[in-house]
């Protein structure tokens, strides 16, 4: 599974691909696989989010989880105060382990 990331370009927060627009929530995101590379393209253009990029995400229950610890702390926010953390839109992600 692939799913699109990027930052918002006029507040520079981290956004992920929900298949028609940008979200601040990684749960929101979409498989992307085989058309990652013309979706980042067509999105770069329209100047929303600057430069976007394909990563490899997993589900994890029920939800796209991304496959790299970096790209975890950019979904989740920081891992030292919980309260500096980007509040999910699903309390269940809370549960995820970084």
């Amino acid at each position: 599974m692939r799913i699109l990331t990027g930052n918002d370009l006029k507040t520079g927060a981290v956004t992920w691909w929900t298949g028609s627009d940008w979200s601040l929530h990684v749960e929101d995101a979409v498989d992307v696989t085989g058309n990652e590379d013309e979706i980042a393209r067509v999105e770069e253009a329209e100047r929303r989010v600057n430069v976007p990029y394909a990563i490899d995400a997993e589900m994890h229950q029920g939800h796209p989880r991304p496959a790299h610890i970096k790209d975890r702390i950019r979904a989740l926010g920081p891992t030292v105060r919980q309260d500096l953390t980007l509040k999910p839109a699903d309390p269940e992600i809370r549960n995820w382990v970084i």
